[in-house]
């Protein structure tokens, strides 16, 4: 740990992890929280799900995309990883002496029609203009309310021996898609950000009987930091199928060319969904029958930590090795949402 903010520490990688326990958890008090994607409050009437989040990504339009789509779609997508229904969101904006109005109002069409496609309201918010140079043209920040639908709790505390992984379809499209815009690489095919609402997923679940014990959106640091940090909050192992993970040519052979690893890539509209391993053909089956299917996948199971290794996470190879599937500890692509 350094005693100055890098990048890194905004990548969702280990220095991230390392300065949220060290530095923000005193904000919570005693006993420290169990960090998930939004908090459960328990009120007269129902169970609600609150979240916040912060957008700077670069550039503010991308392929599949752009900032106002992004934060709307993201911080109704927290919300969901909690079984929560997006409610109400709050938009609170940054700009920046110089911005030009029209690319404004086409960030508030893209709100607005991002709102309509995650059934949200967005309710109240704030605006505040900074001197040129101050803010990159463009900084958002985002709070969400949602009801919680889910009959039992989801979180890293459910999670048990024998349940299995599945990912809600294909890895590492959002960060290849800003990978392109941000340096220029003329991609053929175009790869497209999966920047989409993902409740309506999550409420199929939910509707057929299933009982999921934890969800998380890949987002910053992609898959391998979502499983490193379930690992290590559920202490168990998570043993992953290399050959199960579905990832898109065009993805797979820009991360070849330039020595990325897709699942250290982030996604803004996939999940992982820990669930008993009894109720994996339906979860599959129920995500492959909606409308506009992603591909979702089992991709490995949830097992005891063998004697004295703690918890982790192995990657079973092509192959027939393991190995270790580690979170980053830099930052492969800063300002990615």
């Amino acid at each position: 740990m350094t005693e100055r903010i890098q990048l890194a520490h905004g990548g969702g990688g280990s220095l991230m992890q390392e300065l949220i326990r060290r530095e923000l958890l005193p904000l919570y008090g005693e006993p420290a929280p169990v960090l998930h994607d939004a908090a459960s409050l328990a009120l007269p009437g129902g169970r609600l799900a609150f979240t916040a989040d912060s957008y700077v990504v670069q550039p503010l339009e991308f392929p599949g995309g752009d900032i106002g789509r992004l934060a709307v779609t993201g911080t109704a997508n927290d919300l969901a990883m909690a079984g929560a229904r997006p409610a109400h969101l709050s938009v609170a904006l940054i700009l920046e002496e110089g911005l030009p109005l029209a690319l404004l109002r086409r960030m508030v069409v893209s709100m607005r029609a991002a709102a309509g496609a995650c059934g949200v309201n967005i309710v109240t918010g704030d605006t505040k203009v900074v001197e040129r140079g101050k803010a990159d043209r463009l900084f958002i920040s985002t709070s969400g309310i949602g009801v919680i639908e889910a009959a039992e709790p989801i979180g890293p505390g459910a999670i048990r021996p024998g349940d299995a992984l599945l990912v809600s379809g294909d890895l590492g499209r959002h960060g290849v898609a800003i990978l392109a815009a941000r340096h220029g690489l003329d991609l053929q095919p175009p790869v497209l950000s999966d920047c989409a609402p993902l409740w309506p997923q999550v409420a199929a679940l939910l509707e057929a009987g299933l009982t999921p014990h934890c969800l998380r959106d890949l987002t910053r640091g992609g898959l391998a930091s979502a499983l490193a940090e379930l690992a290590e909050a559920s202490g168990l192992e998570f043993a992953v199928q290399e050959q199960r993970l579905p990832v898109l040519e065009p993805v797979a052979r820009t991360c070849e060319l330039l020595g990325f690893e897709p699942l250290h890539l982030a996604n803004e509209g996939r999940f992982l969904a820990v669930l008993p391993a009894a109720q994996l053909e339906r979860a599959l089956a129920v995500l492959a029958a909606l409308p506009h299917p992603t591909g979702a996948a089992w991709i490995g199971t949830v097992r005891p930590p063998a004697a004295g290794a703690g918890p982790r996470v192995l990657l079973a190879t092509a192959l027939g090795t393991e190995r270790l599937l580690l979170p980053l500890s830099g930052e492969l692509l800063p300002r990615i949402c």
